[in-house]
């Protein structure tokens, strides 16, 4: 009798454990595995959708559902936190398929994860300023966002990315000037006269140019180059006649260089911008026709 239970309960775990190993998705189409990897999409379990997307590209890796699959995956990667896989999954989908439809989404999808990059979980709280963290991925995104806008006019994505760029290059600019800062408190003026230029040349126009007129015209005055002091306070009163660098004295231990009682607020703090927000319907639906 022990023996004939002892071979019922093995019978009922050997089930058990074929059950477990079982894939509700074996016999499944291309199209079902799409639509059951895009409904776990759309509702955010993006680490199941993952999954589903992989096994569609490892069955159907050809035709429109695994193109579009292949686009939705980077996204889920990168809405799972792992933007290093979403990055290398848009260089496959770019490799399988070159100049076709979604190039555009592949590209503004790229400038979104290094746009993301540089928001830290804090930021929306301590509004840590973007300008003051390492700016290679600012360069990066706003390279692609700037292929996007020229290589695809008629992108639905391009609005948004000029917006992006707009915001990127308010960045890019205060980040030279947090440099800037840096090297004249530690009296490597030459350096910060580098910076400086830096904005003048190549991000004219941005907030950060009246910062740089000023950390010039201190910086001149402080070696003694007076003449280079006084033209760089000429176009300081030109451009700016209100400036409060004509009436404040320059600290560069201060963001800005100014006490923040009287520093403007500038474009480049999370919260100020707005920029970081939901983007649940970025997906591309065009690939695949009803």
């Amino acid at each position: 009798m022990q023996s004939y239970t002892h071979i019922i309960l093995t019978s009922f775990l050997l089930i058990g454990c074929a059950s477990k190993g079982l894939d509700k998705t074996d016999g499944w189409s291309a199209q079902k595995l799409y639509e059951e990897a895009r409904s776990e999409l759309n509702v955010g379990n993006y680490e199941t959708a993952v999954s589903v997307y992989q096994k569609l590209s490892s069955r159907f890796p050809f035709g429109k559902y695994a193109q579009q699959g292949a686009l939705d995956i980077a996204y889920a990667h990168w809405k799972n936190g792992d933007s290093g896989i979403a990055l290398a999954s848009l260089d496959r989908y770019n490799k399988l398929y070159p100049s076709q439809d979604g190039s555009d989404y592949a590209l503004y999808l790229r400038g979104l994860i290094n746009f993301n990059e540089n928001q830290t979980l804090f930021s929306s709280i301590t509004g840590e300023d973007m300008a003051e963290r390492d700016a290679e991925a600012g360069r990066i995104a706003f390279a692609s966002f700037k292929r996007l806008v020229k290589n695809f006019p008629d992108t639905p994505y391009r609005a948004d990315a000029i917006k992006r760029m707009r915001f990127l290059r308010n960045v890019l600019a205060e980040n030279e000037a947090h440099v800037a800062r840096y090297y004249m408190r530690r009296k490597a003026y030459i350096a910060s006269l580098n910076r400086s230029k830096v904005i003048l040349s190549q991000y004219h126009g941005t907030p950060a140019t009246e910062e740089a007129l000023a950390l010039m015209f201190n910086i001149y005055d402080i070696l003694g180059l007076q003449d280079l002091s006084n033209d760089s306070l000429r176009v300081l009163e030109l451009n700016y006649p209100l400036s409060p660098y004509l009436e404040y004295e320059y600290d560069p231990r201060e963001r800005g260089g100014l006490p923040k009682s009287i520093r403007r607020k500038t474009n480049t703090t999370w919260n100020e911008f707005n920029l970081i927000k939901s983007l649940k319907n970025i997906v591309p639906e065009g690939l695949i026709e009803d």
